[in-house]
């Protein structure tokens, strides 16, 4: 057994040198391409997205969400040769929104946490962060309304989206019994996924919210009677003990995040398109605006209604739609709703992410 235990060791070590050679060269390549485009941008979320597909296919025992990992890595390293993109995200550390900056530009990147979302669209807006991750919707809790209601103003398209699983945790600076909690500090999003299980196991305690998880730790993290909600992630950073581990009421708890920058995308074959307009005052009005995507074969897969802050009782849609703008239906049926909507924008054309374990 030692020695076929040597010998394999042997055989990774060969490969290990070889994967060396191979990820040098490859940067040799990425630093040659970067010469080439100029003043083009370093981050192609349409050619990282295909590069992902093809190596996730799992035609071995890594599975396609590990391969992945180890790949958005390598791009990163690779991609910061040419230059160190800076993220903005909504801070402080320790966030959802960090873990998801995180999945999609891997860990070669300034982070730059901000304060609120309207801090990170004006951070990227004046080119203090090259992109900016905002959450903008919960499985569980629905629409994030300030990322949207900020989309139709802004200037930043949207580049790429991020799907990430969502585990939360009660976490407390002393471990002791549920019902020695006065307060449960949390973001308002992740109360509204956990609302089932406190209701079960923290009946009587407070619930305050504040700007984010990480807040809810570093307040928790100062009182003795005081818990939180929040990722594993904040809990180490603030000297925090989980309590109670993955209390979301949906075993299946998915975050969506948006990557907004100021380029366009091309398409992939597997693409979104998100767009806002805005319908006359009228019965059937919406109903009038949308039949263009089931006219063309256009699959919508999401709509949502926000006040369009007028004051006359008017609102805005946001919509999702399978496929790319440049897509001849899509366009067919984009050029019809122009016709017929007193607004419309095109908010981006992306690749379509993948839920955490599809891959």
């Amino acid at each position: 057994m030692a020695d076929e235990i040597a010998g394999h060791r042997s055989s990774i070590d060969e490969l290990d040198d070889r994967i060396a050679v191979l990820l040098n060269e490859r940067a040799q390549h990425v630093v040659a391409i970067g010469k080439l485009k100029g003043d083009g941008p370093v981050y192609r979320p349409e050619r990282e997205a295909e590069v992902l597909r093809r190596v996730g296919r799992g035609d071995g025992p890594i599975n396609p969400e590990g391969m992945g990992r180890i790949f958005t890595e390598i791009m990163s390293v690779c991609r910061a040769l040419e230059k160190r993109l800076a993220i903005a995200y909504l801070g402080p550390e320790g966030t959802f929104s960090e873990m998801a900056a995180e999945k999609q530009f891997g860990t070669q990147v300034d982070r730059v946490p901000c304060a609120s979302i309207d801090e990170a669209y004006r951070c990227t807006e004046a080119g203090a962060a090259d992109y900016a991750v905002v959450p903008v919707e919960n499985s569980s809790g629905g629409a994030v309304g300030r990322t949207l209601d900020l989309l139709p103003a802004t200037p930043l398209r949207i580049c790429a989206e991020v799907v990430l699983r969502v585990r939360q945790n009660l976490m407390a600076r002393q471990v002791g019994s549920l019902g020695a909690y006065a307060r449960v500090y949390s973001h308002s999003q992740s109360f509204s996924q956990c609302n089932a299980w406190l209701n079960q196991n923290l009946p009587r305690a407070d619930r305050v919210e504040v700007a984010s998880n990480a807040e809810a730790a570093r307040r928790a993290a100062t009182e003795t009677d005081a818990c939180a909600l929040g990722p594993e992630l904040v809990a180490g950073r603030y000297g925090l003990s989980v309590l109670a581990a993955n209390v979301e009421d949906d075993a299946r708890n998915m975050t969506r995040f948006l990557v907004l920058g100021s380029q366009s995308v091309r398409a992939t074959g597997r693409d979104r398109t998100s767009l806002v307009m805005s319908a006359h005052n009228r019965p059937g009005a919406v109903l009038e605006l949308i039949s263009p995507f089931a006219h063309h074969g256009v699959s919508m897969s999401r709509i949502e209604s926000r006040p369009a802050r007028t004051g006359q009782w008017e609102y805005l849609f946001f919509v999702d739609v399978e496929g790319h703008e440049s897509d001849p239906v899509v366009a067919k049926a984009l050029q019809e709703i122009r016709e017929k909507a007193p607004f419309l924008k095109v908010l981006g054309s992306y690749p379509a992410a993948a839920s955490e374990g599809d891959g």
